[in-house]
């Protein structure tokens, strides 16, 4: 339990950290550029990258070299680089197309509207729970636009006195986690197709890839590992559109990240038919 008193191990030195992995079989041709690697990316870090490279959890397998575990470190790095690019693709044109489809319908003040995202045909429980999952969305939503600094919103916060601005405004201003709130809150299945078919998606499919977005993006944001990980947002695979790529999806591993590429290089070919994102993925 974390805060509960425990045996913790005791600091390392960048030598001591070093010395650690030479006693478990680590060949190191050059000191010095290890200890500086260590020095800049954190011995914990890198340690992450050894499994493959181990026949038990403490002895690297013989002849296992620095070099090896320093380049399976930098492949990640470039992976989740574009793993970022993608994702930021993404973001952006789903703010567009969100704001544009319901402010063409429903107004500069769509996202406010009770009637937008509430049946209300529905049931008075049903009313309630849907009112009040757009109320907690714009909650959210004011305190983001508090703390903003950004121009365009301190444009409208204080010379033209708006507490909220449109919602084109307003689709750049929140963060993207709130965006994909506001999609799946949205009642008409009409509207949300017609946002989802921008993209050859359901609206469910698109609904996941929106939430596997935001998990991916924020993994790349803190630079997590992605390599070899075991994603705990798992992403909804598509089974009948877009029909080009059901093929190459692999529904026994639900929980990798291969089969979210697939889905971001499908997005990024709609959103970017000229780009040659997949090619260097």
């Amino acid at each position: 339990m974390w805060g509960a008193r425990m045996s913790v191990k005791p600091f390392k030195t960048y030598p001591e950290q070093l010395q650690i992995l030479k006693d478990r079989g680590l060949v190191v041709a050059d000191d010095a550029k290890a200890l500086h690697l260590l020095e800049h990316h954190n011995y914990y870090r890198l340690s992450a990258y050894r499994f493959p490279f181990q026949d038990t959890h403490d002895q690297f397998r013989t002849g296992t070299t620095f070099e090896q575990l320093w380049e399976l470190y930098v492949f990640d790095r470039i992976l989740r680089q574009l793993v970022s690019e993608a994702c930021k693709a993404v973001e952006v044109s789903v703010r567009a197309r969100w704001a544009h489809v319901l402010g063409e319908k429903y107004g500069a003040q769509a996202y406010e509207q009770l009637s937008v995202f509430c049946d209300l045909t529905a049931t008075e429980k049903k009313k309630q729970v849907s009112a009040k999952y757009l109320l907690d969305n714009l909650a959210s939503l004011d305190r983001e636009l508090s703390r903003s600094k950004e121009v365009f919103v301190t444009h409208f916060r204080f010379e033209k006195q708006v507490l909220r601005p449109p919602i084109w405004v307003i689709s750049e201003a929140m963060s993207f986690g709130l965006l994909s709130r506001f999609y799946d809150g949205i009642v008409r299945d009409s509207d949300k197709k017609k946002i989802s078919r921008t993209y050859d998606l359901s609206v469910d499919g698109l609904r996941s890839v929106l939430q596997q977005t935001v998990y991916l993006r924020n993994l790349c944001a803190h630079h997590s590992r992605l390599w070899n990980r075991k994603l705990t947002v798992k992403v909804s695979l598509p089974t009948s559109q877009p029909a080009v790529i059901i093929s190459s999806l692999n529904p026994t591993e639900k929980k990798r990240l291969y089969n979210s590429l697939i889905l971001l290089g499908h997005m990024v070919g709609v959103i970017s038919p000229a780009s040659d994102w997949k090619q260097r993925l």
